[in-house]
């Protein structure tokens, strides 16, 4: 999809899960790439300890102390952030957990919907209450902090896996609702970065091999400049894409009549198994 609307690069953001393993770090290279951060975590020290470390840095900075599943949290933390730094260009929705490693059928009912609730509610609530304000401004952009699990079949950790792909489904639905209005959205997917949650998983005992975190910093500020707007509604790994690579693969497919990879391969879809498959398109025929 084309851009519609020109969108300016974010000078403020908004970061979930800010004091902490990516967070904190997207944090750090927001406010050297030039932003002014909002910083939101459940722990007041922590939060206090990030935001010094913004400002320490020449850039403004506001603490929020919020739980991310509550809606009047949430709005009371967006509306002081906005208030406070002049409304929020760039939202990141990073706060995540991921539930015990078993099969479904093992799972526990109030720890599976907890997930949920911090991976999924959280990120719509933060949506809900930033869009708006962006919207009103003439755009801006959202960055889920999705993984390997939205896109692909997972072996346990269930409530991990269905939060995950539900992202894509809500950056989609985000991408068709407000792009014409000037909004971009983002499925950006780190790779496996060492920090508490990944050394928790049974999955990574024993691993050697990481992901730099700087690549997702790197992929966040790119978006926070406006130089991958043509990827809005897309899923992008950091652990094979740059934003060098798919700036280079969006030209390619635009100028191309032949079939390119490009934004368009990177979206959940259901594939066409033949000629007669009766789900032509998009959309299944009806």
């Amino acid at each position: 999809m084309a851009d519609v609307v020109s969108v300016a690069p974010a000078r403020t953001a908004l970061v979930t899960g800010g004091t902490r393993g990516i967070g904190r770090v997207v944090v750090r290279g927001l406010a050297e790439a030039g932003l002014d951060v909002a910083v939101l975590g459940r722990d007041a020290s922590r939060v206090d300890d990030a935001v010094a470390e913004v400002r320490a840095l020449g850039r403004r900075s506001v603490g929020l102390v919020a739980d991310v599943g509550s809606p009047a949290s949430v709005d009371a933390a967006v509306a002081r952030a906005e208030a406070e730094l002049g409304g929020i260009d760039l939202l990141v929705n990073n706060a995540g957990r991921i539930d015990a490693e078993v099969p479904l059928w093992e799972a526990d009912p109030d720890e599976w919907w907890s997930v949920m609730e911090t991976n999924v509610r959280g990120p719509f609530l933060l949506a809900r209450a930033v869009v708006p304000g962006m919207l009103a401004r003439g755009g801006g952009r959202v960055v889920d902090l999705s993984s390997g699990a939205g896109s692909h079949d997972m072996d346990g950790a269930s409530a991990y896996n269905a939060s995950k792909t539900a992202l894509l489904r809500m950056g989609s639905n985000l991408h068709l609702s407000g792009h014409a209005r000037g909004l971009r959205t983002f499925e950006v997917s780190p790779g496996v970065v060492q920090t508490d949650l990944t050394a928790s998983m049974d999955m990574h005992v024993g691993r050697t091999e990481w992901t730099p975190v700087e690549r997702t910093v790197e992929m966040i500020v790119a978006v926070a400049r406006g130089e991958l707007d043509a990827w809005s509604g897309a899923f992008v790994r950091v652990t094979h894409d740059s934003p060098e690579s798919l700036r280079a693969a969006s030209a390619a497919a635009t100028g191309s009549t032949d079939s390119v990879p490009g934004p368009e391969a990177r979206r959940l879809r259901v594939t066409r198994f033949g000629d007669d498959d009766p789900m032509p398109g998009a959309l299944p025929a009806r």
